[in-house]
């Protein structure tokens, strides 16, 4: 049997319609299929693969940590070289009170140890998460998504949890004395790049302040230099009680992350011990991948040059199908205001050699969230593809 009559057989689908391409190789900005198409990818595998595929700098480090050990123990009783020095890498560059690192596997493990110890740390039950907002699709996750399309199979969810519209001043009167958790992304993702807006984050963390409710910022996209800075929320003048982080953290290895203060973070260790565990949490190869990847982005001074290349897209992404374009640095929301219009659209590039995509939550926008290595000179021929494709659906109808 072919290798794609054995996936469909064999791999569970998450999509009646998967894309099947099938990936023989990734390097840099490119994939490259078996049957040899080039393919430049726009989404970076869902934010992840920042500094491109196949680094070398990330593959030397995966390689030579191979060669020393690779699972040793379950996480938190050992003492391992590469969890240890990106523990202090990453707090050396978050505020003083993210002093406390507890890796995990994903991002939604990292949203679920950041809700048990919000509710360790306050002995409330009561979280507040926004409308529209996706945090994974683990069921504690997904207690905290509003739509109710991918929640309604799953039914009951954790109890206790009330929704608030983003950007929205008015519901802040919501989070009360009985708030464990406010659960915020400081970009809504899925819903289409979604930003606060002036003052939005301040005034949310105010509040949670005047209660003694904690403030958990979702920054498992937004992280890592996607928006212009290490973290988003370091644009918006807050500091949040706990930051999840995942996606890029692992530099293309499973990795994500809680982080808090280490008095927050030593609750876990009593009344129980052992309150959160993780068997492959901060899996040291993950862990040397992430550090070597956090070095490619200093060395390389990528954060910097965010505005500038995501300026080049704003200028070159202008076209009569397109009715708008948002954006937080290099990640975009062109949309198209059709969500069959969108199908087409995405189905062309990826002919065309172009890899972009949709949003969970939004149909009808494309989303771009190339690696930050990407250049002008392939933000222009990137740009250009997607203008011929939209081009000719608007004179021929065809795709």
């Amino acid at each position: 049997m072919q290798l794609r009559q054995l996936f469909l057989r064999h791999i569970a689908q998450t999509s009646p319609n998967p894309l099947l391409l099938e990936i023989g190789r990734a390097e840099g900005l490119y994939l490259y299929t078996s049957e040899g198409q080039k393919i430049t990818d726009l989404i970076s595998g869902i934010a992840v693969s920042a500094i491109g595929h196949a680094h070398p700098s990330v593959l030397e480090a995966t390689k030579a940590q191979i060669d020393r050990y690779m699972h040793t123990m379950v996480y938190g009783d050992f003492i391992l070289n590469p969890q240890v020095r990106l523990a202090q890498t990453l707090q050396a560059r978050l505020p003083e009170q993210l002093d406390s690192v507890y890796f995990v596997n994903s991002g939604a493990e990292a949203i679920e140890g950041a809700i048990k110890l919000a509710k360790k740390i306050t002995a409330r039950r009561t979280l507040i998460a926004a409308r529209n907002a996706y945090h994974g699709s683990t069921h504690g996750a997904i207690s905290l998504m509003s739509e109710s399309k991918y929640t309604q199979p799953f039914r009951p969810l954790l109890p206790g949890v009330k929704f608030i519209e983003f950007n929205d001043f008015g519901h802040l009167a919501m989070i009360d004395e009985d708030v464990a958790a406010v659960v915020l992304e400081t970009v809504q993702a899925e819903t289409g790049i979604k930003t606060p807006h002036e003052g939005y984050l301040e005034a949310v963390s105010h509040k949670c302040k005047e209660v003694g409710a904690l403030l958990i910022l979702d920054e498992i996209q937004a992280g890592y230099g996607r928006t212009g800075s290490f973290c988003a929320f370091e644009q918006h003048h807050v500091v949040p009680d706990i930051l999840c982080l995942a996606k890029a953290l692992g530099g293309g290895m499973p990795l994500g992350a809680f982080i808090s203060s280490r008095e927050k973070m030593s609750t876990l260790s009593n009344d129980p011990a052992l309150a959160h565990l993780t068997t492959f949490g901060g899996h040291p190869v993950s862990c040397a991948a992430a550090l070597a990847a956090l070095q490619v982005v200093e060395d390389e001074d990528l954060i910097a040059t965010v505005p500038s290349k995501a300026k080049l897209f704003l200028n070159s992404l202008h076209h009569p199908l397109i009715k708008s374009v948002r954006h937080c640095g290099l990640w975009f929301a062109v949309d198209l205001g059709d969500p069959q219009l969108l199908q087409r659209v995405v189905s062309a590039c990826i002919r065309k050699g172009i890899l972009v995509d949709w949003f969970l939550f939004n149909e009808e926008s494309i989303r771009i969230c190339p690696p930050l290595i990407i250049t002008g000179e392939e933000i222009l021929e990137s740009c250009q593809i997607l203008l011929e494709v939209l081009d000719r659906i608007k004179v021929t109808g065809k795709d």
